[in-house]
């Protein structure tokens, strides 16, 4: 799919779904006339950052005209700072393909042929392979240097499914290193595309299992024969916070058919968790959308420190790299995924007690001294530990560096890995809930939704009803690979189509990409 900058601004959905990039004519007369003003800067005496000035806590140090060029080799080479682990190439792509939609917008005023360059090498399955640590939110630096080295022939690059030489992986592709002019480096480098590219990824796996979830939860209400009363249009339109008529619409649709809604309730007001799942998504929902919005907007940007401002023919210092916006969107989503999840617990819990649901001790049909699904509770119990854990805000914390010149970062980077780091878990914790709660109808003999059938049918294709005590772990692991894998997530998504849910959460999208 060949995404064309320029046509307006590019969707999370766009970029996932992008194999190509290409840039209309307009593109190219507004990235030709921000290098126009670069040029006219540097026959100017005053200082430019970045151009005719060091970097940092170096920004005091005046280049030698002669030796600019020279510099941009320098500065990329000087700042891959990246340690551990590489991001897997798909997230490798989209990190580089963020940086070229931000070169596109003109702000950088990077050189044509360094952008052609770039766009050559994406579409050509050239990845630069950027560890996952080395930046603390304020611009990505230290690791978009590991961009620009494989741009100028340097550093390690995906290349045909493996990490290669960056000079390996252009020969392959046929296409010769970038040869940087003034501003070129810091261009490439003064970015946030390393935590753009990768916070697009982890929004994408979280709509996933925020879908699952709520199908799950919805799962949970017929084995719990709850009260759907309580998703009533009028009740939450009575109190409309943030999110909460939407997600009592989802949790509407999800129940549409469903045999809760034959004859009286089993009772007229449920435990809390079940009957706050509209109060509890809604916030969750609205977040969401926060934390796609300020990625997206980051994406479309031009945050360039310096920036060109083309119309006035300026370049003038800026502190727009900065991203506190996504950081604490992100943060925010990781203690919202925790409400979610002790909300989730507890169903689990209620649901094997048979005080609370009416059902067979442990859901076990053996009863005696049968364990049922009873062990299981503690392994929920430890992975809504670890989802606790994960919730803690990683956006506090500020290290001054460089001279304690760059004296505030967000930390965005960690924000976004903590919360990918909480979504595994977090989706054990809803596999296991799906597991439980599929016992459950199954010993109340419901008629689930024709939405939370699909669910129900897909944990009984990884395992089937538990009839006797067995290896319960093993039965969680297998409901959790079959429901994160086979196409039952995209075909929830499609039950929610018309809810003017998020692209990431519904099976419609609207990606404007050319096959």
């Amino acid at each position: 799919m060949i995404l064309v900058l320029g046509k307006g601004p590019v969707s999370l959905s766009q970029i996932a779904a992008a194999t190509q990039v290409a840039i209309t004519p307009e593109i190219r007369v507004r990235v030709a006339a921000a290098r126009a003003v670069v040029d006219d800067y540097r026959t100017r005496p005053e200082p430019v950052y970045g151009l005719n000035t060091g970097l940092g806590g170096n920004v005091g140090f005046r280049l030698d005209p002669a030796g600019i060029e020279a510099f941009q080799v320098q500065m990329v080479r000087g700042r891959n700072i990246g340690m551990g682990p590489v991001f897997p190439e798909r997230v490798a792509r989209l990190q580089f393909l963020c940086r070229i939609v931000g070169l596109a917008q003109g702000g950088a005023g990077i050189s044509p042929a360094v952008l052609d360059t770039m766009i050559a090498m994406f579409n050509a399955g050239v990845t630069p392979s950027v560890p996952g640590r080395g930046s603390i939110g304020a611009g990505d630096l230290g690791l978009c240097g590991h961009i620009g080295s494989v741009v100028i022939g340097r550093g390690l690059a995906w290349w045909q499914g493996a990490v290669v030489p960056g000079a390996t992986a252009l020969a392959g592709a046929g296409i010769a290193p970038a040869v940087l002019g003034p501003k070129d480096g810091l261009g490439i480098l003064n970015s946030s595309c390393v935590t753009c590219g990768h916070a697009a990824h982890v929004l994408a796996a979280m709509g996933d299992v925020l879908v699952l979830s709520m199908a799950a939860a919805g799962l949970a209400m017929e084995g719990y024969a709850a009260n759907p009363s309580v998703f009533d249009a009028r009740i939450s339109n009575a109190r409309p916070a943030a999110g909460q008529v939407q997600a009592a619409a989802i949790f509407r649709t999800m129940l549409s058919g469903s045999s809760l809604h034959d004859g009286a309730s089993r009772s007229i007001q449920d435990a809390l968790s079940f009957r706050v799942l509209a109060q509890i998504y809604g916030p969750v929902l609205a977040a969401f959308d926060t934390a796609v919005a300020a990625v997206t907007t980051e994406i479309n940007a031009a945050a360039d420190n310096p920036l060109v401002l083309i119309d006035d023919r300026l370049i003038v210092s800026t502190a727009n790299f900065h991203t506190p916006a996504i950081a604490l969107a992100f943060d925010t989503l990781a203690i919202a995924v925790c409400h979610l999840s002790t909300a989730g617990m507890q169903r689990i819990v209620k649901l094997m007690n048979p005080q609370m649901s009416g059902l067979a001790k442990y859901l076990s049909p053996v009863g005696g001294a049968s364990n049922g699904l009873n062990s299981l509770q503690k392994t929920a119990s430890y992975l809504h530990g670890e989802i606790r854990l994960k919730a803690t805000p990683a956006s506090l914390d500020t290290i001054p560096v460089s001279e304690t010149v760059e004296d505030h970062a967000p930390n965005t980077p960690l924000c976004v890995r903590k919360l990918e780091e909480q979504l595994l878990a977090w989706g054990m914790l809803v596999a296991i809930e799906a597991m439980v709660a599929a016992q459950a109808v199954d010993l109340r003999g419901v008629r689930p939704a024709p939405a939370t059938a699909r669910l129900y049918a897909a944990v009984r294709d990884a395992v089937p009803m538990l009839t006797t005590d067995r290896e319960t772990g093993p039965d969680a692991d297998a409901v959790y690979d079959f429901i994160t894998t086979s196409p039952v997530i995209a075909d929830l998504k499609r039950f929610l189509d018309g809810l003017c849910l998020n692209p990431l959460l519904s099976s419609a999208d609207s990606s404007e990409v050319t096959p």
